[in-house]
């Protein structure tokens, strides 16, 4: 069975690339979000693999969504790996203690996000 990803970022341009390269490289089955609060319902209606996560959007950031997916038993599994452009050593360490996968730092290359995913979730090739 195909892994279903869930992409949730506020902007489009950067919604239909990830799009476009983890479906056309990965082989894998996206669907999309442009806020956080829908991501939140996709995430609990459908079967999801794994979220690719903005971190700075309006309304509700990455980190109100990840702790509403963690409040929910029907979420909490999901792995979520964080796209964001503001990495520090201290925002490692704060996503290592929150549980977070992993952290795609934008801008990232768009041939190489399927390989990222993959080494982050631990997903045979």
């Amino acid at each position: 069975m195909t892994k279903r990803l869930l992409i949730v970022d506020d902007e489009e341009r950067i919604r239909e690339l990830v799009q476009a390269c983890l479906e056309d490289l990965g082989g894998w089955d996206t669907l999309t979000a442009a806020s956080g609060e829908e991501g939140l319902k996709i995430a609990q209606t459908e079967p999801i693999a794994a979220i690719l996560l903005d971190v700075s959007m309006p309304d509700m950031d990455g980190f109100a969504v990840y702790e509403q997916l963690q409040a929910n038993s029907v979420t909490q599994a999901i792995p979520v790996i964080l796209l964001t452009a503001k990495v520090q050593a201290s925002d490692r360490a704060r996503f290592a203690q929150m549980g977070i996968a992993g952290v795609i730092t934008k801008p990232f290359e768009p041939t190489s996000i399927c390989n990222e995913v993959t080494k982050i979730l631990g997903w045979d090739a």
